[in-house]
């Protein structure tokens, strides 16, 4: 046969046929020899088991791969072929592993494709083209998670649309991006669950920390601290590879340069002994032990009270000529703002945060603290 199409033709033949003996062996053949067969063409698989009561085992495959793998679904030769009713059970799934923004459009190349008189520009389309995509997709745009997007998605691919949205639900979007004392709605879903591996091996912070560092560090988000970030995709650009574990590795000056010099692009998370606290910075340079200054506008230094992003304190450079110390003494020593400094000793015993070069402190009190674990990690971008 020349290609899948024609396989399935021929299943569908002998179904209309009666010839339930040979459907029998296409199915088993197709489940257990060709999956990718029905995977890459699960539209048209789809239409011939909705005309058909008979393909039984054929439907349960195709159940079990929209529970599964929804996402091969959506990358299927034929996906513009899936019934209203399909793409709804697809979007609605929590599990399904794509970014929201890939979903999004994916479902205007469906709605595109019941409509084959719109053209895909639209900035050049007429009321009346809007108004047939909205009926098109009036039963499915309830189930975009669009407040998972992010503030260049929404701007970039959402807001050409926006006459699609209902006026409403359009202003609580831009709101939610714009106004950081905008309260999100309670009926509002969560980010999909999708599964991460091999960002970062770290004891002291979680995914969502580390996705709002790399929006620090990308500048993509518009507002710190908002009440819907815990509703946004977390960004996860950067794969985090681990330079340095103080209880691994030690606390003293002279192993953090020798690990940690000559890697660009990094960032520290130190966590405080005898607290839920979390401090750090972000070095977009190498460490060096010159005993000179870098100097960048890029670097910033952070805290979390409690693990928590909500409680972010976010400190732009605003001396960039003391933005980095390079000083063979210091740890990872940003201005004289987060001070990591072994005095002469082999430790680190002089630990404390200050105002100096830096927008804002990040700890109520100048007072030193001790740490309990730090790590550095040199932040590679993933392919």
């Amino acid at each position: 046969m020349r290609d899948a199409s024609d396989f399935l033709n021929v299943l569908a033949a002998a179904d209309n046929l009666n010839l339930q003996e040979l459907v029998d062996y296409l199915q088993k053949y197709l489940i257990r020899n060709k999956p990718e067969l029905i995977e890459q063409n699960f539209g048209l698989t789809q239409k011939i088991i909705s005309q058909s009561n008979n393909l039984l085992e054929l439907q349960e495959f195709c159940i079990n791969l929209m529970a599964q793998s929804p996402e091969k679904i959506f990358k299927s030769f034929d996906f513009i072929l899936l019934s209203e009713k399909s793409l709804i059970s697809l979007i609605k799934m929590d599990d399904l592993q794509m970014k929201e923004i890939e979903v999004w459009e994916h479902v205007l190349k469906w709605g595109l494709a019941q409509n084959p008189t719109l053209i895909p520009d639209s900035s050049i389309w007429s009321d009346d083209d809007f108004n047939k995509m909205k009926n098109t997709l009036q039963h499915i745009l309830p189930s975009i998670r669009f407040f998972s997007l992010s503030s260049k998605e929404f701007l970039k691919k959402v807001r050409p649309y926006k006459k699609l949205l209902n006026n409403q639900l359009y202003e609580d979007i831009v709101n939610s991006h714009m106004d950081p004392d905008s309260e999100p709605a309670d009926n509002i879903s969560l980010p999909r669950n999708i599964k991460i591996e091999r960002i970062i091996d770290s004891k002291i912070v979680n995914l969502d920390i580390v996705s709002i560092i790399s929006k620090w560090i990308d500048k993509t988000v518009i507002i710190n601290n908002s009440k819907y970030d815990h509703l946004r995709e977390l960004y996860l650009p950067y794969e985090f590879k681990l330079l340095l574990r103080g209880s691994r590795d030690g606390f003293t000056p002279k192993k953090f340069h020798e690990l940690c010099d000559g890697n660009v692009n990094n960032v520290t998370f130190i966590k405080v002994k005898g607290t839920e606290e979390i401090l750090g910075g972000y070095n977009p340079l190498e460490w060096t032990s010159s005993g000179s200054w870098s100097k960048t506008r890029d670097s910033f230094i952070f805290s979390f009270k409690n693990r928590n992003i909500s409680d972010a304190i976010l400190s732009i450079v605003t001396n960039e000529n003391y933005a980095l110390d390079n000083s063979a003494i210091c740890g990872p020593q940003f201005g004289r703002d987060l001070i990591i400094n072994s005095n002469g000793y082999a430790n680190f015993s002089v630990i404390c945060c200050k105002k100096n070069f830096y927008e804002k402190s990040i700890r109520d009190t100048e007072d030193d603290f001790s740490i309990e674990d730090y790590e550095v990690f040199q932040m590679i971008k993933r392919k």
